[in-house]
């Protein structure tokens, strides 16, 4: 009887051990530099904060910053989904080769990054040149930040879709197939809502790294006020100007616009898991 009832023990630290070492380490790495921001910020009046966050510069900045971020997560979304449908359920000759591309922006210091895609997509670079017969200016346009985001986000995608699409059995597909479905409709009806959440996943880490990406951004962007100036750009500048309520006040609002979002990114992700469950 003793023995029924005798505590399981486990090989980590009990609950409350390990809730504790959470909580410390999440307020030391997150909640803490995030609530200096939010002390740095209220230090200055109301009408303080308003002139700063409606100053058209800072505006046109944190517009330019969710926008170009927005279209390389969704451009990413759509092609990272192409890419680990390829890795997976293809064998080709050097297969390892393109698997491990995928995670070179991983690697690569994003200032290097930026170096090599501005010195290709140049009005005289190799691609850039290209595009600009047709009248389309890549660098130092918001095309140019959209191309360097994609470059950083495309592994978050690939790799966050993968695994899911590995576990993925056949055997429905080729039920569906013997039922008389077409390739669209089996991955309209099967495939696709079996990737959705970890689709959704990899779109919100994309975007989520893109927001805030400077380096591989600032020499592609050419930096011009309300035209192509993001906002970690615009934070620098004030940095370097002394203006540090004014940094932590672009910061704070980025933060909140970040956070709204990818609390809506992850309602829909849980709404996804939720019928892909029920189906």
């Amino acid at each position: 009887m003793a023995s029924i009832h005798k505590k399981k023990r486990s090989v980590l630290p009990g609950f409350g051990i390990s809730m504790g070492f959470t909580i410390l380490y999440l307020s030391l790495i997150v909640l803490f530099p995030l609530s200096g921001i939010v002390l740095k910020s209220a230090g200055q009046s109301w009408s303080k904060f308003w002139e700063t966050v409606t100053d058209p510069r800072v505006v046109a900045s944190i517009q330019i910053s969710f926008s170009t971020a927005f279209y390389a997560a969704l451009v990413n979304a759509v092609f990272g989904l192409i890419v680990a449908w390829v890795l997976v359920r293809y064998t080709f000759p050097g297969k390892r080769l393109i698997d491990g591309l995928v995670d070179l922006p991983f690697a690569l210091p994003t200032a290097v990054a930026g170096i090599a895609l501005t010195s290709i997509y140049a009005p005289n670079g190799l691609l850039g040149s290209f595009f600009m017969q047709y009248g389309i200016k890549t660098a130092y346009s918001q095309i140019g930040i959209t191309i360097a985001l994609i470059f950083i986000g495309l592994p978050f995608v690939v790799r966050t879709v993968q695994p899911v699409l590995e576990d993925l059995e056949k055997d429905v597909e080729e039920a569906a197939a013997s039922l008389g479905a077409s390739r669209w409709r089996t991955f309209r009806s099967i495939i696709f809502p079996a990737v959705l959440p970890s689709l959704l996943t990899g779109f919100a880490l994309a975007f989520a790294r893109s927001i805030g990406e400077y380096g591989s951004v600032v020499f592609i962007s050419g930096n011009m006020p309300m035209k192509t100036e993001i906002a970690p750009l615009l934070i620098r500048t004030k940095l370097e100007q002394y203006d540090y309520t004014g940094a932590t006040t672009i910061a704070l609002v980025m933060l909140i616009i970040s956070f709204v979002l990818l609390l809506l990114i992850n309602l829909l992700q849980w709404r996804a898991s939720r019928r892909t469950i029920n189906v």
